[in-house]
């Protein structure tokens, strides 16, 4: 009985051990797979996002201009759909 009692303990830190290690193992297996994609997704920014910038702000401009005019425009379409038809 002695024998098992220090036997358990024991086999349950080698058991905790061996998992330990295979979560290290696995937690570098994703570390690098993260460091990977990482590079790649920086990439991907830098040789086609990046340049793609400029002609994203030079459509942006005049969308924000008519988007700016448009509350005016409904105004006056409502005041001529008043007058016009009476109400």
């Amino acid at each position: 009985m002695t024998i098992l009692s220090i036997l358990e303990p024991v086999l349950l830190v080698v058991i905790l051990a061996i998992a330990l290690f295979q979560v290290q193992k696995r937690l570098n297996t994703i570390s690098n797979g993260l460091g990977t994609l990482g590079f790649a997704l920086e990439t991907v920014e830098h040789q086609h996002l990046r340049p793609l910038r400029k002609l994203v702000d030079d459509i942006n401009g005049p969308l924000n201009t008519i988007n700016a005019t448009l509350p005016g425009i409904a105004a006056k379409a409502a005041l001529v759909v008043r007058k016009a038809g009476g109400k």
